[in-house]
């Protein structure tokens, strides 16, 4: 692992204000975020923060919050947000050298919503081929040495086999010495065996089994019964 600990200090904010609204924000301030395995998802509603949170995580880290690896500083031309000015971590020895030195830190920062640019940036020439496509060649490509990979609802783009492919390589990729940290959607992803997975919500943040996730049940519930929900959605 790369770090062990995230944590966030500004010496006053007004708690009703975005982001220290965000009851996931408030979590990281009070008691920061604790890291147990080489995996961590982060799973929640559209609007929990858990985007907020991952962003952060990555420019606290080094990462363009446009997306890319840490070889390129900086593609946006906006600042670092509020929070991700503040995140700091508590590493282990091999995150303390990364830490430590620009040169030798290393990592990836993937986002569904400027994955075309970022990965067009990177060399993966994503008009070649179809978005999903371009996903897979950055996890084939750049996910590979030690270092912190962060991404933002990678299955956006992928389909069930694809997702499938992505798990192979985060497999190999934590095997190599890499960390991962993710906000997902997909029941799919969380399943991997070791995988830390923390919801996040109006309670903040809270660690919990694949089996006990709120989106396991519905799309359990939903495969196996489609009309017990479209009846509540459809004329």
């Amino acid at each position: 692992m790369i770090i062990e600990h995230a944590y966030a200090h500004a010496a006053s904010y007004a708690r009703d204000e975005w982001p220290w609204s965000v009851p996931c924000v408030r979590g990281l301030m009070t008691e920061g975020l604790r890291f147990t395995a080489p995996v961590t998802f982060l799973v929640g509603e559209n609007g929990s923060g858990k985007s907020t949170l991952i962003e952060a995580l990555a420019e606290g880290f080094g990462l363009d919050s446009w997306g890319g690896s840490h070889d390129w500083r900086y593609a946006s031309h906006r600042p670092k947000s509020v929070l991700g000015e503040r995140i700091r971590f508590d590493a282990t020895p091999r995150g303390r050298r990364m830490l430590g030195s620009w040169a030798a830190r290393k990592g990836f920062f993937l986002r569904a919503e400027t994955a075309l640019d970022a990965l067009d940036r990177e060399g993966f020439a994503p008009e070649s081929v179809s978005h999903g496509e371009g996903f897979l060649a950055a996890f084939r490509g750049k996910f590979l040495q030690p270092g912190l990979y962060v991404m933002d609802e990678p299955e956006a783009a992928l389909s069930f086999a694809s997702c499938l492919e992505l798990l192979g390589h985060l497999d190999q990729l934590v095997k190599n010495g890499g960390q991962v940290i993710c906000a997902t959607h997909s029941p799919l992803l969380t399943a991997l065996p070791g995988a830390d997975i923390i919801e996040v919500g109006e309670h903040g943040m809270r660690r919990l089994a694949w089996h006990e996730l709120t989106l396991v049940d519905h799309w359990r519930r939903y495969l196996a019964d489609p009309q017990s929900y479209l009846r509540h959605i459809l004329d």
